[in-house]
């Protein structure tokens, strides 16, 4: 799996988990709507270490709880 992949899911996860919708969470850190769909959807190969902060202080999370998922394992994500 792709590092952007994988990302894309860890959001679409946390986003469940908390009942949030995107929208929610465009109020809530300030990342623009079209970002947050760009990031699920896949769009950027790369998401900014920045947009992933400010998205964890919209979902009340650390970057460490982030990152604490299977997803980044090394023997999954792609080199």
């Amino acid at each position: 799996m792709k590092l952007n992949e994988a990302v894309s899911q860890r959001l679409t996860e946390l986003l469940a988990e908390k009942n949030m919708t995107q929208y929610q969470l465009f109020l809530k850190s300030g990342v623009p709507k079209s970002t947050i769909g760009n990031v699920v959807n896949c769009a950027y190969d790369s998401v900014k270490l920045r947009v992933l902060h400010e998205l964890c202080q919209g979902l009340a999370i650390g970057l460490d709880e982030f990152f604490a998922s299977p997803l980044f394992r090394e023997e999954n994500l792609e080199p």
